[in-house]
Parts: structure tokens; C-alpha cells; sequence
């Protein structure tokens, strides 16, 4: 019997399959095989709704927010266009340029998709 991945949302260990979908007892989560070796395979970064991020996505700024050197900050609801993602010990995985500030990394958290 071959090992099934863990929950990727819980991290239980009792999944089981149903059809081409991988289910989680516990939570009840169900994702397809597929989209877990898509994970594996490379940097995943979702905005404050979950929703996935690539590079070249446009997004917009959910909350104000202040930038060390600037007096102004950014505003929500600024759209930005033609982010970049990064790899980043810290939440600022998206690359950015904010009109009127300049290049910017930003936190996830802090915009949604557009």
C-alpha cells in the first residue's frame, strides 16, 4: 500500500482517496493528487483571501499601509501591477513597484488578487 501525502491544510495523517480526489478525514478537506505535486515543486504564495498569486498578477492593497521613509504610505486600495514573487524568510514575498513610492516588498497578507 503506498503512503498518501498529509493534509496539506490540517496536516492530519488519515487520508484516504476518493475517485482522483485525496480527502482528510479530519478536517474535511479534498484536493486532487495533482495540485499536490504542483506544491512541491515550487514557491506558493496566496493574498489575505487565499487566493493563489503567480508573477506578473495584479493586486490590490487591502489595508493602509505605512512605509519606513516615506510620509505618505500606501493607501487601500492602490492597485499594483506586475508584481514579482520572491523567496523571503519574512512575509514579504511580493516584489513590487507602488506608484508615487517606488520598488517595495510587500506581505501577502496584505493585498488580494485583482
Amino acid at each position: 500500500m503506498q503512503q498518501l501525502p498529509p493534509c496539506p491544510e490540517c496536516g492530519g495523517i488519515y487520508t484516504y482517496e476518493d475517485g482522483s480526489l485525496l480527502v482528510c478525514p479530519e478536517c474535511g478537506h479534498e484536493w486532487s493528487a495533482s495540485e499536490e505535486k504542483e506544491e512541491e515543486s515550487g514557491l506558493i504564495v496566496k493574498d489575505a483571501h487565499g487566493n493563489r498569486l503567480s508573477d506578473g498578477d495584479s493586486v490590490v492593497v487591502i489595508k493602509d499601509v505605512k512605509v519606513k521613509g516615506s510620509s505618505s504610505g500606501i493607501k487601500a486600495g492602490t492597485k499594483i501591477k506586475n508584481i514579482r514573487l520572491v523567496e523571503s524568510n519574512d512575509d514579504h514575498n511580493i516584489d513590487c513597484k507602488v506608484p508615487g513610492i517606488g520598488a517595495i516588498k510587500l506581505k501577502q497578507s496584505l493585498v488580494k488578487k485583482a
